[in-house]
């Protein structure tokens, strides 16, 4: 009504926002994260293809759709790099390090064996050969935080954590953003809260040790 030059004055013009409370977000440390690896140590298929989902999601940031939808044309073995289909089309190339390039060729070679190999996604289930889902990408990720005896283990707490880890290496935010597929430039700054509150209670620990008082 104000647009249309109905009213003269908003009557929320005096209303306050509400205030919502901001948390820290929560990351998963290197420590808990090998604690979770160690689970899929063998040379079974599970085992195999765990090792490899969790790596991308550690080395890569992405989100959980991203990994669980990804098919065999998006892994470029020869540039260490996969090919994310990002929310709202936005589509960006990713490297990943040398032990996740391990762990997904030897996922490969062993799916390559396994009933279903003929299907495009890049995930199998076992036994059955089917397309392993996201959501069951989800089940396995809380199954091996369990079994580990890490809590709270998901998909996104490795977003935090690879966010959190650039920013407390000053990383560009804008590099950031072109990683993660952001395109909202709140989000580095959300997501790297708990590595500036990280940097200055190390600050405060550094400068507590050199009291004179």
């Amino acid at each position: 009504m104000l647009d249309e030059e109905e009213i003269d004055r908003s009557p929320m013009e005096r209303v306050r926002q509400p205030k919502t409370v901001k948390k820290l977000i929560p990351v998963i440390r290197d420590d808990d994260t090998k604690k979770v690896l160690a689970t899929c140590r063998g040379k079974a298929f599970l085992q195999l293809r765990d090792e490899a989902i969790i790596r991308l999601y550690y080395n890569t940031g992405a989100r959980l759709s991203e990994v669980g939808n990804l098919t065999l044309e998006d892994i470029d073995l020869v540039t260490d790099s996969v090919h994310y289909h990002g929310k709202g089309s936005r589509d960006r190339r990713v490297r990943f390090g040398p032990k996740t390039a391990r762990a997904v060729s030897r996922y490969l070679r062993a799916r390559a064996k396994h009933k279903g190999a003929e299907l495009p996604d890049l995930w199998l289930a076992d036994p059955g050969g089917r397309h392993l889902a996201p959501n069951g990408i989800k089940i396995m990720i809380k199954r091996r935080g369990l079994s580990a005896g890490v809590k709270g283990v998901h998909a996104h707490r490795w977003r935090h954590n690879f966010a959190h880890e650039w920013k407390r290496a000053n990383g560009d935010s804008g590099d950031l953003m072109l990683l993660m597929g952001w395109i909202s430039e709140d989000m580095p700054r959300h997501y790297g809260a708990s590595a500036a509150a990280e940097r200055a209670q190390e600050t405060h620990q550094r400068m507590a040790i050199g009291e004179n008082v």
